[in-house]
Formats: structure tokens, sequence, C-alpha cells
């Protein structure tokens, strides 16, 4: 979108058959538009932890960004009581909190890899990644089985899994496959 304007304008047309319970704007301005208890319409088709029909059982936010600029500190700091005050109302653990991309691989890239993961880890408002080194005889079957036990159970091919991942965990990594794949999703025991 253009512009935050733009972008709730968009969230609030009916007629666009797309909406989120909250946009936070570049200077950190908080917007509700649909109250939690609601369904909203962010998700769409897509899988967590082996749930589908997400938009039934989560709580969308949207920050308002166009994919190539770095998102605002004031979004951010925004962005930080809003989801510790859901989190605690719905009572959702770190691992609950996800982006587009991690229950849509290959059909949703966002919030992309210019979103701060690491400032939510660090607040402990997502999960934090792992730190063990990945297996040196990294296979996408392997991958795939800590990516499922992680979470990402959405159907998708390989390629997509691993850009999912890589959106989420390692922002800018390129090529095939590699054992610092595995490292953010924890779970050594797997390849151990």
């Amino acid at each position: 979108m253009q512009s935050c304007g733009a972008a709730r304008d968009r969230l609030c047309d009916p007629s666009a058959e797309v909406s989120a319970h909250y946009l936070i704007d570049t200077d950190g301005t908080v917007l509700h538009l649909v109250d939690e208890a609601q369904r909203a319409w962010h998700a769409g088709a897509g899988e967590w932890a082996g749930r589908g029909d997400i938009n039934s059982r989560s709580i969308g936010i949207e920050l308002d960004n166009d994919g190539a600029t770095p998102f605002a500190e004031a979004q951010m700091r925004a962005l930080e009581p809003l989801m510790h005050g859901i989190m605690q109302r719905w009572d959702i653990p770190a691992f609950g909190v996800i982006g587009h991309s991690d229950m849509a691989p290959g059909r949703k890239v966002d919030p992309g890899p210019l979103f701060d993961w690491p400032w939510l880890e660090a607040a402990g408002l997502a999960r934090a990644r792992g730190v063990d080194p990945g297996p040196r005889d990294a296979t996408p079957e392997m991958f795939r089985q800590v990516a499922v036990a992680a979470g990402y159970t959405a159907p998708c091919s390989d390629a997509d899994l691993l850009q999912a991942v890589r959106l989420r965990y390692r922002a800018g990594a390129e090529g095939p496959l590699c054992p610092q794949d595995f490292t953010p999703l924890g779970h050594a025991a797997l390849w151990t």
C-alpha cells in the first residue's frame, strides 16, 4: 500500500474481502479495526502446527510497510505492548506468533526479510531461534522433518518451505539447503 490510510481503507472495505484486527502506522499509531473476539480476514489459506483456518484462530496485526524499507522503530515499539496484551488476554505462547510467510509458504512472503523478528524474540514475544549446529549431511527430507516439528505444516514444495524459514530466521540467505538453515529451528535431537 502507498500509505497507512490506503491500507486502512482497503482493510475496512467489505468488497476487498481482507481485514485485520490491528494496523500499525510507521509513526507507531495503532488502529484497532476489528474486535479481537471477531474473525478478521487477514491470513487466507494456510496452516501452522497442523491447524488450518488460521483466520478463525488468530489475531491479525498488519504493519504499514512497502516491503523494501526496514520497519520503523516506532512500529516495533508500538507492536511490543500490543502483542504482550493480546498474548496475555488469549493465552498465546511465543510459539504461536507467526508471520503470513510461516503459515502459507510459497503464497505469502510478508512480513518479509526486513521485519525485526529478533526484537520480538528478545522481548519473549516470538519463538527464540535455536543455537544447535545443523547436520553436516543436510537433506530436504531432514529439513522438512525439523520444520514440521517447528510448526511449518502447510503443504508446500521444499523450495517454498526453505524460503519461508529463511524469511523468518535467515533473511538474505540464498543458495541450496545448508546446515545453517536448521540451526534457528532447533530440534537437534532429530539429527543427532
